[in-house]
């Protein structure tokens, strides 16, 4: 058996939790609500009349599954940025944060939440992205040197 590459996990999460906001945005252009409303409604500004949280809901997820979807097209795949697990963790909780506070986008939320851990899991255990998508890393070679 193989080890699991968890950057690859990560990515199918994140592809995941993407897709379900840029619905959950298009569904809170019809029914605007914000999550946490039955607590306070000076949050309700964000969503109506002016649409603030659910455009920007709608950018953020267009921008994750430009990000992680692995299509020469979006020519984002090869440059330093697609590699880049450190960038990942620095953008994706501000797209949870705009997620959770729409209340049609709080599983995408959670979504980015748990793939923000398996990325800094990844990136714990020193994993890199490739700049080829869903490819793996090549190993080294294992020649012994002798001095």
């Amino acid at each position: 058996m193989g080890k699991l590459i968890k950057n690859h996990w990560a990515r199918l999460i994140v592809l995941t939790a993407a897709i379900y906001q840029v619905a959950a945005a298009l569904e809170g252009f019809f029914w605007p609500k914000i999550f946490w409303d039955f607590l306070t409604t000076n949050l309700d500004g964000a969503v109506r009349p002016i649409p603030i949280l659910q455009i920007l809901n709608l950018l953020l997820g267009i921008l994750a599954l430009a990000w992680e979807w692995p299509i020469s097209l979006f020519s984002f795949t090869k440059s330093a940025m697609h590699r880049s697990i450190e960038a990942r963790l620095a953008i994706y909780p501000l797209s949870s944060l705009a997620a959770l506070l729409l209340y049609q986008g709080t599983n995408p939320g959670i979504y980015y939440i748990v793939g923000m851990g398996v990325y800094f899991w990844a990136y714990s255990e020193g994993e890199v992205v490739c700049p080829e998508p869903w490819s793996l890393p090549r190993r080294r070679s294992r020649s012994i040197s002798r001095f």
